[in-house]
């Protein structure tokens, strides 16, 4: 399905899923993203850390690119940001983002990368992107929706990218 803000594609593999997370983070970059808030949802094993590291990696981050889920968020400087990959999974509401710091990772010069949204669903409504992926018969299906006009930029240029099938 590909439908104005919304991008619907199956990826294959491990590979294909590292190559849509490069692709989400050049087309941010190309849109002129200053500030991004990206979601990633999907139950256990479905990708998401994947796709984060395929994000990275696109920005120039080199070595490991582990999972957030003990320190619910890890930084990197990259592509002249700072990029926050946190992961809420072992939050118990959304007031423990305060003690987090949540409030300092968002805004001019910051891109976020937020696993398991759904832990504080107030905060997950005002993503530029919310990615869902979900277990399909050859892979993993990934469903991009638009919250915001860059957003749907992103989205548009996706769309014509050759990484995305």
């Amino acid at each position: 399905m590909r439908e104005s803000g919304q991008l619907s594609v199956v990826l294959a593999d491990e590979a294909a899923t590292r190559a849509a997370g490069a692709a989400l983070a050049r087309a941010l970059d190309a849109a002129g993203a200053d500030s991004a808030l990206v979601t990633l949802a999907g139950e256990l094993g479905a990708g998401k850390t994947t796709l984060a590291r395929g994000f990275l990696e696109a920005l120039g981050v080199r070595g490991l690119v582990r999972s957030p889920s003990y320190p619910l968020v890890e930084s990197y400087e990259a592509g002249g940001r700072a990029v926050h990959h946190c992961d809420w999974y072992r939050l118990s509401g959304p007031q423990e983002l305060e003690g987090l710091g949540f409030r300092e990772l968002v805004g001019p010069g910051q891109w976020v990368l937020v696993e398991w949204p759904e832990r504080a669903p107030a905060v997950a409504a005002r993503a530029d992107l919310a990615l869902k992926l979900a277990y399909a018969p050859a892979g993993r299906r990934l469903v991009m929706t638009a919250g915001s006009a860059m957003g749907r930029l992103v989205i548009t240029r996706l769309k014509t990218d050759k990484a995305l099938g």
